[in-house]
């Protein structure tokens, strides 16, 4: 089922990036982000109450909080960055450079996480990579 998720997660992504595009005409990127987020967080509470989810608050470690608090604040400077940069730069090199992000995430999860870092892993980095210059130059 992870995989109808991560597909559907793919198209939404690519949706965020043209609505965004449309919508951010003559909007401060600040703005327009903290607009953004606001929705994100109804949806995201609202789906927490629908689910009943809410009952495990109490549950959540330390250690969790401050790595979702982390997490959350990584999330924010993102989005301001990405934002600013589809104001000012064309979505069709803003998104490929941002999905770079691929590539330092499996990086990071091989630093930090201890996950395997295979010679297809190299090969799919060094792919996405020469794709990313290709699209942006």
């Amino acid at each position: 089922m992870w995989i109808v998720f991560a597909v559907l997660s793919s198209v939404f992504a690519a949706l965020t990036s043209i609505l965004a595009k449309v919508g951010i005409n003559g909007v401060n990127s600040n703005l327009a982000t903290a607009i953004r987020t606001a929705v994100v967080l109804i949806m995201a509470w609202g789906m927490v109450f629908l689910t009943n989810a809410h009952t495990g608050i109490s549950e959540i470690s330390k250690k969790s909080w401050i790595f979702l608090i982390l997490s959350g604040a990584a999330t924010g400077i993102s989005w301001l960055c990405y934002y600013k940069a589809l104001q000012t730069g064309d979505v069709s090199k803003v998104v490929p450079i941002d999905k770079l992000s691929v590539v330092i995430t499996l990086i990071l999860a091989f630093v930090f996480l201890h996950e395997d870092f295979t010679a297809k892993s190299l090969i799919g980095c060094l792919l996405i990579g020469a794709g990313t210059l290709v699209m942006v130059l």
